[in-house]
């Protein structure tokens, strides 16, 4: 059997059908880009125009169609998005680089190679700029929509359940002409005792909310694959999934380790049950994936943990993990 992912025994009869890095096959997927969603609220399911941006080619630490995640022309050109605080002149800036536990509030900023507060950044998936904020032990996900101040200050509310080391990422693309998509990365730390959980097991179902989603597909380090996600409650398949960030499903991969950020989003297709992503890791090595989806106006994360350049896949799959959403992925924090 090829080494990659091997996501437990159901995966050969949901394994996809791969493209190459730069064809990204059917699936289900993006939909009309929904009206902009202000603070505090998820993008809400809006019609648009038909024929809305459609996948390119995936690079990590980029959405579909950053060409070279923001690093060409520089001496990282072959890194993962997320690893650095600054690249092609540009910076994260985290003004609150330390936060307590429990609810607080993010300031940021992105930073110019003159040090100014950039203002002005191209849409894309709905947002100007996505920021995730993860533990380092990859049990807390937070899916976060910041607001920006006219100086270019960014703020957003937060809640972290614990003390321990967390990254920040911010996902953009600077609205200047010829700028590529760009993922920062930078520490945020969280004061106080700290006990790291360890990594949840690989397993092929994960349950949030009274959802149940199965993961199915094969990937190989430095190969585009297909990752296919099928959304059910109650035994039955969720057919009316809700657009959310202009598709039906938003993924983030975390590379367990360094927290290397791959952003992708969903081929073509319907609202549900299934979802699916081309993804192509960078490197062999244990990944986390969060899957955001919407259903009856709330968004729910579901989390997965799979294993690139693996071989054999194991006779029985693990039993099916509960409380995947951890700390969460479940809560799709606004803060």
């Amino acid at each position: 059997m090829n080494t990659g992912v091997k996501i437990t025994a159901f995966a050969a009869t949901l394994a996809a059908t791969f493209g190459t890095a730069y064809g990204v096959g059917k699936g289900i997927g993006p939909v009309a880009e929904p009206v902009k969603a202000g603070h505090g609220e998820h993008a809400a399911a809006q019609p648009g125009k038909k024929g809305e941006e459609a996948p390119g080619p995936e690079k990590a630490g980029g959405h579909a169609g950053h060409e070279e995640g923001g690093t060409k022309g520089t001496a990282a050109a072959d890194l993962p998005g997320g690893l650095q605080v600054s690249d092609s002149g540009y910076t994260l800036a985290l003004e609150t680089p330390v936060t307590p536990a429990g609810k607080s509030v993010l300031k940021f900023s992105v930073k110019d190679a003159g040090g100014k507060k950039v203002t002005a950044f191209t849409t894309e998936h709905g947002k100007e700029l996505h920021f995730i904020v993860a533990s380092r032990d990859l049990t807390t996900f937070r899916h976060l929509h910041p607001v920006k101040a006219a100086d270019g200050t960014w703020t957003t509310p937060v809640d972290l359940p614990a003390a321990g080391g967390y990254k920040a990422f911010a996902d953009f693309k600077p609205a200047a002409p010829g700028a590529k998509g760009i993922t920062l990365g930078a520490d945020l730390s969280v004061p106080g005792g700290y006990a790291p959980k360890p990594l949840p097991a690989v397993a092929p179902t994960a349950t949030v909310d009274g959802y149940q989603v199965r993961l199915g597909g094969t990937l190989d380090p430095g190969k585009a694959g297909e990752l296919r996600l099928t959304v059910t409650k109650g035994g039955k398949p969720v057919t009316d999934l809700e657009p959310y960030l202009g598709a039906y499903g938003h993924l983030v991969a975390l590379r367990d380790g360094d927290l290397a950020y791959l952003h992708v989003h969903p081929n073509e297709g319907g609202p549900g049950p299934d979802v699916s992503f081309t993804a192509t890791p960078p490197s062999a090595g244990t990944y986390r994936l969060f899957l955001d989806f919407q259903h009856e106006g709330k968004v729910r994360t579901a989390a997965f943990t799979v294993t690139a350049g693996a071989t054999g896949t194991p006779e029985k799959a693990p039993a099916p993990t509960s409380g995947e959403a951890t700390d969460d992925a479940g809560e799709h924090a606004h803060g």
